[in-house]
């Protein structure tokens, strides 16, 4: 393969460290051994296959304190660093003079919403790699200017199943992860020893960074230039479990990507290999707090996107039930 200056894994700031480089060829290796293709009927629902009605009725027997915590971050209308596509809401009627009661008010929101401010879920439908979708499906035959007619968000539906936290701050003593500092397999089980929880098969996985936290304190930067987030060598682990979702208070992936010529290398793997839905933007502040008070990193866990016919994906607020 022709290799040019720009293709090449470049390091983050900061000397955080987002490798080992990864060649596309080792890449593709690792696309194929993790690939799920043709082991659901249902297959643009994807690893959400894997969540059965015996592992819903599981996870609600994990709520023992009642508390309820939402994960998505406010609708973001401001532009920033993180930010070039601010959300849209504006009130469509404010409640002018209008004879009769009651009064109304109507209000208008949209959002460009795949980006670094939104809380959001990818459907099947976000990703392909090499032309392909999740399944082996040709992106060019599934995916056009009407949406999607494979691996829509409309055929996900809801997802209830046991949520997992892994607070790697938290494990690791620090306040955050310096932006591009890559997560490794080890790195997810030496979080699991730590807090005393194991990924198993059906569950939401919710990484923390502290990325959220760090944007509080020290102000906005450009995720997309550096970012904490996942190594693809720690995909296999996720994979072996058999995880039906993964999500954070990033877009999962480390940044910058440490694969040749690949942006989002784990957005490939989850989505077009695995099947694997991704949850991005969230605001896990709140559930470490609570995590660490109850001191359990496993709850019941919810999650609804809107039913967009064709839609690659949906703002969400997914809820955690301690």
């Amino acid at each position: 393969m022709t290799r040019h200056p720009s293709d090449a894994p470049t390091p983050p700031p900061g000397g955080a460290d987002n490798g080992p480089a990864v060649s596309r060829a080792d890449f593709d290796a690792l696309f194929a051994a993790v690939r799920a293709w043709g082991r659901w009927s249902a297959a643009d629902r994807g690893a959400w296959n894997r969540v059965t009605p015996e592992r819903v009725r599981r996870a609600t027997a994990l709520v023992r304190s009642g508390t309820v915590i939402p994960m998505a971050r406010p609708w973001d209308t401001s532009p920033g660093p993180d930010n070039g596509r601010p959300a849209l809401h504006y009130m469509s009627d404010p409640g002018g003079p209008e004879p009769g009661e009651p009064a109304v008010h109507k209000d208008f929101i949209g959002a460009d919403y795949h980006g670094k401010a939104i809380s959001h879920l990818d459907a099947l439908s976000h990703i392909a790699y090499r032309g392909q979708l999740y399944d082996g499906r040709p992106a060019r035959e599934c995916v056009d200017a009407a949406g999607a007619r494979f691996g829509a968000v409309s055929a996900l539906g809801a997802l209830v199943t046991r949520g997992v936290l892994l607070d790697l701050p938290a494990v690791l003593g620090c306040r955050w992860l310096a932006p591009g500092q890559a997560v490794h397999a080890e790195g997810l089980t030496s979080a699991e020893r730590a807090l005393g929880v194991t990924l198993g098969e059906g569950d939401a996985l919710l990484l923390r960074s502290g990325s959220l936290r760090r944007r509080r304190e020290e102000g906005a930067w450009d995720p997309g230039t550096a970012s904490a987030g996942l190594h693809v060598d720690a995909v296999p682990l996720l994979a072996e479990r058999g995880i039906a979702l993964l999500g954070g208070d990033g877009d999962s992936d480390v940044r910058p990507s440490p694969v040749d010529g690949l942006h989002s290398p784990v957005h490939a793997l989850a989505l077009a290999a695995m099947g694997v839905p991704l949850l991005d933007n969230l605001d896990l502040e709140a559930l470490a707090v609570a995590c660490a008070a109850e001191d359990r990193y496993a709850f019941l866990f919810m999650v609804a996107p809107l039913h967009i016919p064709g839609g690659t994906g949906s703002p969400v607020t997914p809820l955690a039930v301690l």
